[in-house]
């Protein structure tokens, strides 16, 4: 039954590296095409970013067994002269987020637009069940929370993986995850996915993720630099990747497959999440593979590999080893 699922044979010996050219192009066009699209369209950010009205509710109706009407309940809600107003079914079929821009008038302005919600649904046909307000001023102060902890997991993660390996892997740990975190970003920016709290939870958890997978294949590399000090690293990074490639094809399979139940099943309110999950898993796993290994080619010379894995060579360069 084991061998029926395992995905990666044993003694695998593919030879990642014949295309390292073709995927560092590969990497580099996501990156540009990323900031391009960054720096044009931009991220559309969600009510917790730019200020306004979130009202739940829940349809009555449709709760006995009646069809919701969400277009029927859009064309009312563009007729009350709110502005930008976006409507989101979500849980168990019966419930809707309104969100509404940003009021003039202050509290009194997003208090009036309320009431007005509630004028033209009506109180028996809907159950208002959460009314939110975030103020221009808190959602700026959200955006700059949400950069400050993206920042400060990076240099975390360059940290830990400089204490843990050498700083050569440090560089390319952060080179990595910065990779994924951009190309993640720039598919919000590329589909206007709403991005908002759950968003940067996902870029930090995705971080991590891409962080954990890089550190399983680091380990490798430094296991095999001591047991085949004299193999040409090319070589050795290859071996690495498919001593590890079993781990990594089952890993992230298996984290695919939960992230793409919630996106397909667990609705519209935690859809962004689950796309940007699913989106780092991919491009995580490729990247430990194709952007992470090439990159330790011009990182690390025969040199630096003696002195940082070479436990005698340590020795001899501190003047206590040789004769």
């Amino acid at each position: 039954m084991l061998r029926l699922l395992r995905l990666v044979p044993d003694q695998t010996n593919i030879n990642f590296f014949r295309y390292k050219f073709i995927a560092i192009a590969f990497s580099l066009a996501l990156a540009v095409a990323s900031i391009f699209s960054l720096a044009t369209k931009g991220l559309n950010f969600g009510i917790d970013f730019r200020g306004g009205i979130l009202i739940e509710v829940r349809d009555l109706a449709s709760s006995k067994g009646a069809t919701l009407d969400l277009g029927g309940l859009r064309e009312k809600m563009g007729e009350l002269g709110l502005g930008e107003i976006a409507l989101q079914e979500f849980g168990t079929g019966h419930d809707i987020l309104i969100r509404i821009q940003q009021q003039p008038g202050g509290e009194a302005g997003q208090q009036a637009a309320v009431e007005k919600v509630r004028a033209a649904l009506g109180t028996t046909d809907y159950d208002f069940r959460r009314v939110e307000f975030v103020g221009p001023k808190v959602g700026d102060e959200l955006k700059r929370a949400g950069l400050w902890a993206v920042i400060l997991s990076l240099i975390g993660i360059t940290i830990y993986i400089w204490f843990r390996f050498e700083f050569p892997f440090a560089i390319n740990a952060l080179f990595i995850t910065a990779h994924d975190i951009l190309t993640t970003l720039g598919l919000f920016s590329l589909l206007q996915l709403d991005f908002n709290l759950t968003s940067v939870a996902a870029i930090l958890t995705l971080a991590g993720y891409s962080l954990n997978d890089t550190v399983v294949v680091f380990d490798r590399v430094r296991e095999n630099m001591r047991k085949y000090r004299k193999m040409p690293l090319e070589q050795l990074l290859n071996k690495s990747i498919n001593d590890t490639l079993s781990r990594t094809i089952s890993t992230s399979l298996a984290t695919l497959l939960a992230v793409m139940a919630i996106l397909f099943f667990a609705g519209p309110v935690v859809q962004g999440f689950a796309l940007a999950m699913a989106w780092g898993i991919l491009v995580g796993t490729y990247s430990s593979i194709y952007v992470g290994c090439p990159f330790l080619l011009w990182l690390i010379d025969d040199k630096k590999r003696a002195l940082y894995f070479n436990p005698e060579a340590k020795r001899e360069e501190a003047g206590f080893g040789g004769a």
